[in-house]
């Protein structure tokens, strides 16, 4: 087991499905838009879950990543790693199991993240 994946395991021991869950309800309640929960855990090992949603400008995407990240810390749950931050148009939350994906409009658009993992189940979609 690498270095990452042992932190992983230290700081989260809840189950991938429930975490994910949690983030998607965190999006939410912080205005988060089109919220897609990917189940990626049949065609990759990199995570069981993608979380895709999107801020309105990148001042949302930063508040988003903020309280995604301060609400699991407050249960105990810290990320691996956080990138983009500083741009907000693409942060990358990393949980281990679950990697979230907070986008700017147009990045979203452009990358088109769901067009590429499309053979993955998706489990729920909030509009």
């Amino acid at each position: 087991m690498t270095d990452l994946a042992e932190a992983a395991q230290e700081t989260n021991t809840q189950d991938p499905g429930e975490l994910a869950h949690r983030i998607v309800n965190v999006a939410s309640d912080k205005k988060a838009s089109d919220i897609v929960l990917l189940r990626t855990a049949e065609i990759t090992t990199m995570a069981d879950y993608f979380v895709i949603a999107s801020g309105r400008s990148e001042t949302q995407v930063q508040a988003l990543s903020k309280a995604i990240v301060d609400e699991l810390r407050d249960e105990g749950i810290k990320p691996i790693g956080v990138e983009g931050r500083s741009s907000a148009r693409w942060v990358l939350l990393d949980y281990g199991s679950v990697i979230v994906h907070l986008f700017a409009p147009e990045e979203r658009e452009y990358y088109g993240l769901e067009r590429l993992w499309s053979e993955a189940t998706q489990v729920a979609r909030l509009v």
